[in-house]
């Protein structure tokens, strides 16, 4: 059993046996439901779900059979329910759970297909059902959750099938479909025992190829990343140290950090297409989760993994620290978030697992432990401090969950910290940042001094240390509780309350035994309490206390609202104190109560109190409540009295005409006192018997009293008072009842999974009411339930009141009276009896299940509850006929109503509320499943015992709002009473009142009471859709109609009820008469959510309108609907849009059903097809995603499978549903001239037309509200275009595809008659001047092209080709980007992941290849130019047929020969062509390679061919390099009037170098822009010298095209073998004569050494550290210094030794030339470059540890400032790398400069202090 179920109290707790077998008889039920013949039943199995869901959250023992059972059924229902998406996703959501929580124990095989193929139908297909996008939504996480869940469970050979399967959709790395197969692999692939075989070095080595396939892209970087680390984590076996270098560079290179001052992000990420985002998880930061996974598992002793992780760590820290911040240090902080807790995991596993397991030599050991923690320590150390609050928060846990592994190396760390807050002045955060670590490691501080495991002798001298850190930070706590600095005094008491938590007693030390050596702690009490008082005398209210009905006892200042430290800390001390202590901690805190008035702090004094009666309930009464008692009493005595408290008539007040008041002062004192009371004895129970006499006065002068407020505060006593004495709630909370076995003087705490039987002590000891408390509870609610009862009826009837302010006074405070005795007794008063449609009254549990729950005693009778019902509905209807303007009166109505009808659901309010819940959290109160402190491991967290008492109380409130629930609607049978039906009318009139407040509350009230009755929710949609129909109804109500409709209970309903559905469909659509502003808004939010949340139509409403005769009718609602939909109606456009979207949505939805209505579709296409040319631009738009939706069949398309000999043999018999309807309608005069013109006004062309709009609807005119309507969820997975689009030569088009995608389904549905019929519009329009008529030809077109139907190679012959040609050669400009589009689309592949090749792609090659004539403008040659580069990047190189291989070739000839075309525009179109050519041939041939040879003399041919034009690229690349340098340093040296005619030949063919320069640079940027970059890297190794040197050239755009180059350079990771070549080309450029050469690979240097620093061999470091260091001696000022900064960056990341040898070698020659000076006095014979060169080395390793002080530095910065008397640039030098090193060490600057002598000091001080004329 559950420790929560365990701990219940008593009597809920024994009634929890009878859950095991109800838990069956549940499981039996769904299996008599569920029909596998009838995949209809599901529907009927669908009321279980929350049951289920309730024995899953309830924690209840059910057995391992009908679990296992339940899982199959489960199963089976989900793969049978196909299309039936509501259905899936609710047991779905059951089945994740189940399996998440008892997966250890189930043992299944479940197959992976079924849940692919659901996943494909539904969301990869152009399947699109009505459903809205938040269902599908649903549907999507649920199935993926669902597949996560069950991968454990996938047999053995399943990783195969599914990596077959996925390989193939992987193959093109620049189609989308590769995206798709990462994502399907990251969620198939199972990593579980039974795969293991599959898991093979060679699969890891093809994993890590095609992760390295698309650089840049976030989305495949975090797919491959998690699925790696699935694999690292399950696999020991794997032998990961090869594969380490590329692993931990992926990784450094994942998280976005500015590296030497650049972007911290790509300039150009790889695009992945919004639905793919959409549907795979993708979270666009870095997968941090994955990573820290990854590294924590690839640890283990001996292995290399630590080693990378300290570099790793050694390169990040820095971006931890607080002045680097950015938007980076939120993945920084999940990196340290994840790297801690999955270290812990890791440990608890191991720890658990050790004596069962064989493989325990990979298990980590002491020392790889502190390896681990040191390191993590070093990103802890940084982050400490972080402004950032989440990483500050992260640090302290983390630091906590350290403590506990490795004690002896975190808490001397976190001693220093506390003391270094202590002492600094200026930042007063770090204070409480230190505090709440000290707080959260308290545990492991305590267990570390005391336990006796741990007194080792080198810990021990330690043991005296963290105990006086313990007392400096409690006292020190007592001093930082300060009313003005809210973060400060909290993180205080959330220290003391964490230090006492693990306290066995708090007692004076006279025994000489305690647990901190304070001289007295009683001394420490009267302090403590001072502190308190004086706090809360000097709190300021947060608001204005708020007056009336919602005055809650609590509502006060940040004490109560930051959470709930304060109450917590004082529950716990005072819960621990002994007898004496505790006795002397009351009487200061009852002499404060009773001396002060604190109206702004009465929640604060109020838990003051509350936590003194429950600690010692008989004491604290006498001392507390009894004074407050008397003192109410004798204040109220002798005041004015209104006669309505239940004691007495009001006859005094009639006579008197003034009104009684009470003066302000005694109101405030008062109010104040019973508020205090109120929440003073909310846990008083037995001990508040004695006062009986007392309270009932108390209650009955506080409904007398003509004051509200106190009014307001009896009711709050009167239900702290009933909930004391009824309710169960724990006692002895915090009394320690377990000493820990190793540290006697400390409490043991506890883990919910290590429950033993025999330990009955444990369990809390409950408030269980008595006889007498259930009498006394009784008679108060004869005294001011049942006379309130009685006056109200009494009001109500004889109208006793003359005057109409009494009377409101007298319902005012009678309500009030019922409404606290409602609210105090909360579920203890029996509910109404159900109703049965026999008329026969049986037991209602017998047809049901069970849950055990129970708030408390049972008081009162179901009669009772009866007659509150019918007395509340007679005054209802009383108020809305006299006093429908009294909204406080109506509120307190529906308070009322609300906890009548609604059993239950005040016990949930409070379980949801409770304000605990924040402690269960704090890792101040949690100590971790992993202690190495004292060697105790458990299977999951402890706690303190107070903790888990806490969250076993809140248990039991949620199982005593849960018992009775769902009871009644598993069982048709069952009707709720006739009370309740009362109840819901007066609800459902108010919910439509004419103030909104009164609205909001009674909607909410109502809702719940018909979740409960189901069967309730007809009657209330038909009373609603009335309103709506209804021309009279007022607008308030029609406004409250559609609150209530647009609710998920009623929209779910709808799909199972028909009557109710056309009622609600009808109201909308004939809701056009109301005008307001208000209600056409409501309206339409309705109907939008409904679109959205719709859930398609049941099979039973069809089978209604066959059955029903009386009822509506299915068909007659489809032609109201159909005749609602025209233009001609006269409707609003919205009204006919809506018609319009209904009528879709009903048509999709009987497509499941085809034999009940076959003309419907048919009827349906041909109404949207002439909805094409609809006056109203928004119905024009919901037709083509209607007809993209309707148009399905495609009897004229040519495929594989259908050559055309065939298809016209078969044409006579297949025909097309729809052709005939659609034929009729497109075959009319003008039809498509009128619908292409319409069509074009939806195209808004405007100037600035930046963002590229592919595939999406028309963004200016639609609002948020009407794409919802207009748009369909399926578009998300059919966009196009299905390859990334990054060609900014394109420029923005507003072509829209799914314009498109209808010609083309059109034509396929209706073949050759529609290519006849568009032929003439079509030539027309595409030579229109308007642009936007020729968006649509180019849709029209395209559409028409990529049809494939039989006879269309006819027509291209005919006229498409002559059209096609027209269009390239006509000299307009504007339209360019549409119809290369076209042409895109046009040549798009076929199928879902476009690898069949259309029919006519061939001949629109030929056509765009073919030459054009030879006088032709440069516009049109860049126009070929472009069209080509869009028709280029759809092909799937891995599937090229020998046709296209030899095309690209041709291709390649002709722009290598016109490199040097001399308009600029067409060579960026040639150098994109050339990348996306050349990338295309290199990804065929790697394919080919892969694959048998077949054709081998063509491969043969096109290999040699593909060699030969890279090399070709890469040498004449370095030789125009070479001589533009030349040219241009030549330009730089002649003057202008020396270059005459004979240089007028090398001008030219210097101008052509440069243009062939240009292209090549556009090859380059396009390359690495486009993603394509992995398969040219030998070629980019190539061009990298030309990038480098032409940074800085006399031709402007030449050189703004290297910049652009290098820039996106730097971003790419060279792999082998192509880095030594990489290394090579760098240094020879670093020893190049152009000194600006020299500085540029400096620069390339920075970015290149962080990204490469793992896969460099030590010999390349090595090399690239010499050239950098003989830079620093260059004659060159800027090329010295700059190799300085670069120097100062090699040592930061990682390379101990090298950077070690550097320092000394450098600190000796600085040291040297220093002595030289001296001696000399004047300057040496050394030139200024080298003595420069040794100050800036100096400069370098004093720059290089931005932040600590290690032993080393001293001496660097000193010698560096002593040289700061040369003469510039070194005297430069020297101030700026001092004035640097003081701003980054100022912060730890006082305790940093005790490592400096005073002679140092001196001389910094000489250089930091500024010259000055006074001198």
């Amino acid at each position: 059993m559950h420790l929560y179920n365990a701990w219940l109290p008593p009597p809920v707790a024994e009634k929890t046996q009878k859950e095991k077998e109800s838990f069956a008889y549940v499981v039996s039920s769904v299996k008599e439901l569920w029909r596998p013949d009838d995949p209809e039943s599901v529907y009927s199995t669908l009321k279980w779900i929350s049951v289920l869901d309730l024995f899953i959250k309830a924690k209840s023992e059910v057995s391992l059979e009908d679990l296992g059972s339940l899982v199959e059924i489960g199963l089976d229902l989900f793969h049978s329910s196909n299309n039936k998406l509501y259905a899936q996703v609710r047991w779905g959501n059951v089945l994740v759970r189940l399996l998440n929580k008892y997966r250890k124990t189930l043992s299944l095989k479940i197959h992976w297909r079924p849940f692919y193929d659901t996943l494909v139908h539904t969301h990869f297909s152009r399947n699109s059902g009505p459903e809205g996008w938040r269902l599908r939504q649903r549907h999507f996480e649920t199935i993926t959750s669902l597949v996560r869940s069950c991968r454990r469970f996938f047999p053995s050979g399943s990783a195969f099938e599914i990596w077959s399967e996925f390989r193939t959709l992987l193959e093109n790395p620049w189609h989308n479909s590769s995206f798709e197969g990462a994502g399907f692999v990251r969620l198939f692939l199972p990593t579980n025992l039974d795969n293991r075989d599959f898991f093979s070095r060679e699969w890891i080595e093809a994993c890590i190829d095609q992760w390295n396939s698309v650089p840049n892209c976030p989305f495949w970087n975090s797919q491959w990343a998690a699925v790696i680390a699935r694999v690292i984590k399950n696999y020991t076996f794997i032998d990961w140290e090869p594969f380490l270098p590329a692993l931990f560079t992926r990784y450094l290179n994942m998280f976005e950090v500015p590296v030497a001052n650049g972007n911290a992000s790509n300039p150009f990420p790889m695009d992945v297409p919004r639905y793919t985002r959409f549907l795979f998880s993708n979270k666009s930061t870095t997968p941090t989760k994955a990573i820290a996974k990854s590294i924590v598992y690839l640890l283990k002793p001996g292995g290399s993994g630590q080693v990378h992780f300290e570099k790793l760590v050694d390169i990040l820290e820095q971006y931890y620290h607080p002045s680097n911040g950015g938007r980076w240090t939120y993945s920084l902080e999940r990196f340290l978030f994840f790297l801690v807790t999955t270290f812990q995991k890791r440990l608890q596993h191991e720890q658990m697992d050790y004596n069962k397991e064989e493989q325990t030599e990979l298990y980590l050991g002491k020392s790889e432990r502190s390896s681990f923690v040191t390191a993590v320590l070093k990103l802890i150390d940084r982050g400490q401090y972080s402004k950032n609050e989440h990483l500050a928060e992260t640090v302290a846990s983390a630091t906590s969950i350290l403590s506990y592994v490795e004690p002896s190396l975190v808490l001397p760390f976190l001693a220093s910290r506390f003391h270094m807050a202590l002492e600094t002045m200026t930042a007063t955060h770090q204070l409480k940042t230190a505090v709440t670590s000290v707080a959260f490691a308290g545990r492991s501080l305590f267990l570390t001094s005391f336990s006796t495991s741990s007194t080792h002798s080198e810990d021990f001298e330690g043991a005296d240390v963290y105990i006086d850190l313990l007392m400096v930070s409690l006292s020190n706590a007592l001093l930082g509780i300060d009313a003005n600095d809210p973060p400060k005094t909290l993180a205080m008491m959330q220290l003391i309350g964490s230090l006492f938590s693990n306290m066995v007693k708090l007692e004076d030390n006279s025994d000489g035994f305690t647990l901190l050596p304070m001289t007295s702690f009683s001394e420490w009490l009267d302090e403590f309490l001072c502190r308190i008082f004086s706090l809360l005398l000097h709190l300021e209210p947060s608001s204005v206390l708020n007056e009336g009905l919602h005055s809650s006892a609590t509502s006060g200042t940040f004490l109560v609202e930051d959470g709930p430290y304060y109450f917590c800390m004082l529950e716990i001390l005072l819960g621990k104190l002994s007898d004496s202590l505790y006795n002397q901690a009351l009487k200061k805190i009852s002499k404060f109560v009773h001396t002060n008035i604190l109206p702004g702090a009465i929640a604060e004094v109020g838990l003051l109190c509350c936590a003194c009666v429950h600690a010692n309930p008989e004491e604290a009464v006498v001392h507390l409540i009894e004074p407050i008692l008397s003192s109410v009493i004798s204040s109220l005595r002798g005041t004015p009295v209104t006669g309505f408290g239940g004691r007495g008539n009001s006859k005094a007040s009639v006579a008197n005409k003034l009104k009684p008041t009470l003066s302000p002062a005694l109101e405030i004192a008062v109010d104040y006192q019973m508020k205090i009371l109120s929440v003073s004895i909310s846990y008083g129970g037995p001990a508040l018997l004695t006062y009986q006499d007392q309270f009932k006065e108390v209650l009955a002068a506080a409904f007398d009293s003509p004051s509200w407020k106190v009014n307001g505060a009896g009711s709050h006593v009167l239900r702290s008072l009933l909930g004391s004495l009824v309710l169960y709630y724990p006692i002895d909370q915090y009394k320690c009842i377990c000493r820990h076995p190793s540290a006697a003087a400390l409490e043991k705490w506890i883990s919910t999974k290590d429950l033993m039987d025999n330990e009955p002590l444990m369990s809390p000891k409950w408030h269980i009411p008595s006889v007498e408390e259930v009498a006394f509870a009784n008679e108060l609610l004869n005294l001011h339930f049942q006379s309130a009862l009685d006056d109200l009826l009494r009001i109500c009837i004889t109208k006793v009141h003359p005057d109409p302010g009494d009377e409101k006074e007298h319902l005012r405070v009678t309500l009030l009276r019922v409404d606290s005795s409602l609210q105090g007794i909360l579920s203890c008063l029996p509910d109404f009896k159900p109703s049965f449609k026999n008329g026969r009254v049986e037991d209602p549990d017998h047809h049901s299940f069970f849950i055990a729950g129970s708030s408390g005693s049972t008081v009162g009778t179901t009669e009772q509850r009866e007659k509150a019902a019918e007395i509340l509905h007679t005054t209802c209807r009383y108020l809305l006929e006299k006093k429908s303007e009294e909204s406080i009166l109506f509120i307190l109505i529906i308070r009322i109503l609300d906890a009548l009808g609604n059993y239950g659901s005040l016990e949930y309010d409070e379980w949801s509320n409770h304000r605990h819940a924040w402690k269960l959290e704090s890792a101040a109160i949690i100590e971790p499943p992993v202690n190495f402190i004292v060697s105790s491991h458990s299977k999951g967290k402890r706690r303190p015992r107070w903790a888990l008492i806490d969250k076993a109380y809140m248990h039991s409130t949620w199982r005593a709002s849960q018992s009775s629930y769902h009871l009644f609607r598993t069982n048709g049978n069952i009707l709720p009473s006739d009370h309740v039906s009362l109840l819901m009318d007066d609800l459902l009139t108010l919910s439509l009142h004419s103030y909104e407040t009164v609205r909001v509350v009674a909607g909410k009230s109502l809702l719940k009471m018909m979740k409960r009755w189901p069967s309730m929710i007809s009657k209330c949609i038909l009373t609603l859709t009335d309103n709506l129909r209804d021309p009279n109804s007022p607008e308030y109500a029609v406004l409250g109609s559609c609150s209530l409709l647009a609710t998920q209970s009623i929209l779910k309903h709808l799909t199972m009820d028909l009557k109710a559905f056309s009622s609600f469909l009808i109201g909308i659509l004939a809701s056009s008469h109301h005008d307001t502003l208000k209600v056409q808004k409501a309206i339409n939010e309705l109907f939008v959510k409904f679109n959205i949340y719709f859930a398609g139509v049941s099979r039973g409403i069809f089978r209604a309108s066959d059955n029903n005769s009386d009822g509506p009718d299915f068909a007659d609602l489809m032609t109201q609907i159909g005749s609602m939909s025209f233009d001609t109606t006269g409707l609003h456009w919205r009204y006919n849009l809506m018609a319009n979207r209904v009528l879709l949505l009903l048509a999709l939805a009987s497509r499941s059903y085809p034999t009940s209505f076959p003309l419907i579709l048919s009827e349906t296409a041909g109404h949207f097809l002439r909805n094409l040319r609809s006056q109203l631009p928004q119905t024009r738009i919901l037709a083509i995603s209607a007809l993209n939706t309707l148009l399905k069949e495609s009897p004229y398309k040519m495929s594989a499978e259908k050559p055309s000999a065939l298809l016209q043999e078969s044409q006579g018999d297949i025909k097309s549903s729809l052709e005939g309807a659609l034929a009729q309608i497109f075959q009319e005069e003008g039809f498509f001239s009128e619908t292409l013109n319409s069509l074009s006004h939806v195209h808004i062309i405007t100037d600035s037309e930046t963002s590229s709009s592919r595939g999406n609807h028309v963004n200016s005119f639609q609002s948020v509200a009407d794409k919802s309507i207009t748009r369909f969820y399926f578009e998300f997975s059919a966009w196009w275009p299905r390859t990334p689009s990054w060609i900014s030569l394109l420029g923005s088009d507003t072509f829209y595809s799914n314009f498109a995608r209808i010609f083309k389904r059109l034509t396929q549905e209706c073949g050759t008659p529609v290519l006849l019929a568009l032929k003439n519009t079509l030539e027309e329009f595409a030579h229109a001047k308007e642009r936007s008529k020729q968006c649509v030809a180019a849709e029209a077109l395209a559409g028409v092209l990529h049809s494939d139907v039989n006879g269309l190679l006819e027509e291209w012959d005919t006229w498409m080709m002559a059209q096609l040609q027209n269009i390239i050669l006509s000299p307009s400009v504007e339209s360019i980007p549409e119809w290369a589009a076209c042409i895109r689309y046009a040549v798009t592949g076929k199928g879902k992941y476009g690898t069949r090749i259309p029919m006519l792609r061939q001949r629109i090659m030929d056509s765009l290849v073919a030459p054009l004539p030879q006088r032709v403008t440069t516009t049109v040659v860049a126009k070929r130019y472009a069209f080509l580069s869009a028709a280029l990047i759809e092909f799937s190189p891995p599937r090229m047929p020998i046709s296209e291989v030899l095309l690209h070739f041709r291709l390649l000839e002709e722009l290598l020969t016109n490199m040097n075309h001399p308009s600029a525009q067409v060579r960026e179109a040639i150098g994109l062509n050339l990348s996306v050519l050349s990338s295309n041939i290199r990804l065929y041939e790697s394919t080919v390679a892969n694959h048998s040879l077949e054709e081998e003399t063509n491969n043969l041919y096109s290999r040699l061919k593909a060699q030969s034009w890279a090399q070709l690229l890469v040498e004449r690349a370095s030789e125009l390099a070479l001589r533009i340098q030349t040219a241009s340093h030549s330009d730089s040296l002649e003057t202008s009037t020396a270059m005459g005619l004979e240089n007028g030949f090398l001008d030219s063919s210097s101008q052509d170098d440069i243009k062939q320069m240009e292209t090549i640079f556009h090859f380059i940027i396009s390359s690495l822009k486009s993603g394509r970059s992995s398969v040219l890297l030998d070629v980019l190794v190539g061009l990298l010298y030309p990038v480098i040197s032409l940074q800085e050239t006399s031709n402007k755009e030449l050189s703004t095209l290297a910049k652009a180059a290098f820039e996106l350079l730097k971003w790419r990771i060279f792999w082998e073998p192509h880095l030594q070549r990489v290394v090579s080309v760098v240094l020879s450029s670093a020893n190049d004569s152009n000194w600006r050469t020299r500085s540029a690979t400096l620069t390339y240097l920075r970015t290149f050494m962080y990204r490469h620093t793992f896969i460099l061999s030590y010999v390349e470091r090595r090399e690239i550290w010499k050239t950098v260091e003989k830079l620093l001696i260059d004659n060159q000022v800027e090329v010295r210094e700059h190799a300085a900064g670069v120097l100062a960056g090699l040592m930061k990341g990682g390379d101990e030794e090298l950077a070690g040898n550097f320092r000394d070698r450098v600190y000796k020659e600085a040291q040297i030339i220093h002595k030289k000076r001296k001696q000399r006095n004047t300057s040496s014979s050394q030139s200024v470059a080298s003595t420069h060169g040794s100050v800036l080395a100096l400069a370098a390793s004093v720059l290089s540890v931005p932040y600590d002080m290690p032993s080393w530095l001293p001496a660097h910065v000193t010698l560096l400032a002593q040289f700061v008397g040369e003469a510039s640039p070194i005297r430069s030098t020297v101030t700026k790398a001092v004035a640097e090193f003081r701003r980054t060490h100022a912060d730890m600057w006082s305790v940093q400069k005790d490592l400096f002598t005073e002679e140092q000091l001196e001389v910094l001080a000489d250089t930091s202090s500024s010259s000055s004329y006074f001198a």
